[in-house]
Formats: structure tokens, C-alpha cells, sequence
């Protein structure tokens, strides 16, 4: 995930045509993964890039629009699995046990940041930076939304008895997810995570009520 920049005999006025700005975007959303939007600084951010100050704001503006779109890139990428198997998995019980043994899988990656971007992301702003911090609570949202969809589909499908507190159920399964990124975050191993998912599944509310 690192940039790569080919040299060229002839640069013309503006960013260098051997800029791959999708290499340099997945370098900035790993720093921004690993640092938070305050703890990356600009300097920062081009040195990771490997781009200058002026192709930076020719590409990407600011930094607020740089986070933006790394924050798209990360959701794009992590929703591949996530939403995958939510809506792949025709067993709803199942589905939730393969989305947390996956969950402590990407969160403990060797290749990327422990834990995950939107979930350790912008709870710590100042009121000035107000629009960021809306936008990833905007983002830890989603996901519950998207499990509360699946356990809606499971009392339909008749595999989740029929006045189950689902709401509660994908805010308890959302906070599940959330807290074993700060976990990772902190150190803790992929089997420890899994443990965690273990016990959570014991939860899972049957077919009767």
C-alpha cells in the first residue's frame, strides 16, 4: 500500500503524470486509520503520499477532503465483508457468528492498523471540526442499521421468534463490534477476539420465544 512514483523525462505544469492517486489514498486512509484525523498532520500525510504540497492540493484539496475520501475507501473495502455477509448468508444465526469470526480476523490484520477506522474515529473533536465528527457517527450508525435490516429479515424468515427486541439486539451486536476494535486497538490477539464472539453468539435469540 505504499506509493509508488515512476520517473519521467518531462514533467508538464501541475501533478507529475506518474502520480497513482489511489496508491497515495490508501497510504493517507492507513495513516489516518492510525493516527485519527488530529494526530495526522500535513507533513505527515504527503510523507506517507509521497507527493509534494502542490500535488497534494491539486488532488485532494484539504485535509477534511482527504479524510472524507479515505473514510470512502475504508467503508468501501471493509463493506465487501461486512455487508457480504450480512446479506449472503441465508441462516441469519449464522450469518452474525460469520460476521464476528471475520470481524476478529480484519481487526487483528497484520497488514493494516489494529481495530477499525470508523469505529475509534472523531469521538474526540473539537467543536470546529464538528462536521467530521458528525460524519463518523453518521458512519457507526450505518452498520447498526445494516444489522438491525438482517435481524428484521430473520423474524421474517421465521429463524427469530416474533417480538424480539431486535433494535436493542443490533445496538448490543453493534456495540459488540465497536469494543472489539478498541480491544485490538489496545493489543489484544485475533483468539481473544474470537472468544469474545463466542460468548456473544450465546446471546443470539432462538426461533421461539
Amino acid at each position: 500500500m505504499t506509493p509508488e512514483l515512476e520517473s519521467q523525462p518531462k514533467r508538464g505544469k501541475g501533478r507529475p503524470k506518474s502520480f497513482q492517486r489511489d496508491e497515495a489514498l490508501k497510504a493517507a486512509m492507513k495513516l489516518f486509520w492510525d493516527r485519527g484525523y488530529e494526530g495526522t498532520s500535513f507533513d505527515d500525510l504527503i510523507t506517507a503520499m509521497n507527493i509534494s504540497a502542490s500535488s497534494f492540493s491539486n488532488s485532494f484539496k484539504n485535509k477534511e477532503a482527504l479524510y472524507r475520501e479515505a473514510t470512502d475507501a475504508y467503508l468501501a473495502a471493509s463493506g465487501e465483508w461486512f455487508l457480504g455477509i450480512l446479506t449472503g448468508e441465508p441462516e441469519v444465526a449464522t450469518a452474525f457468528k460469520k460476521l464476528f469470526e471475520t470481524t476478529a480476523v480484519e481487526f487483528t490484520r497484520a497488514d493494516l492498523p489494529a481495530g477499525c477506522m470508523i469505529s475509534l474515529a472523531g469521538t474526540h473533536l473539537p467543536p470546529s471540526l464538528s462536521p467530521v465528527r458528525d460524519m463518523m457517527a453518521q458512519h457507526r450508525a450505518v452498520s447498526e442499521s445494516a444489522m438491525l435490516e438482517r435481524l428484521k429479515r430473520g423474524v421474517a424468515d421465521g429463524q427469530i421468534a416474533p417480538g424480539t427486541d431486535i433494535e436493542s439486539l443490533a445496538a448490543f451486536f453493534n456495540a459488540l463490534a465497536r469494543g472489539m476494535a478498541v480491544k485490538a486497538r489496545d493489543g489484544a490477539d485475533r483468539d481473544h477476539l474470537l472468544k469474545i464472539a463466542g460468548v456473544a453468539m450465546k446471546s443470539f435469540p432462538s426461533a421461539r420465544a
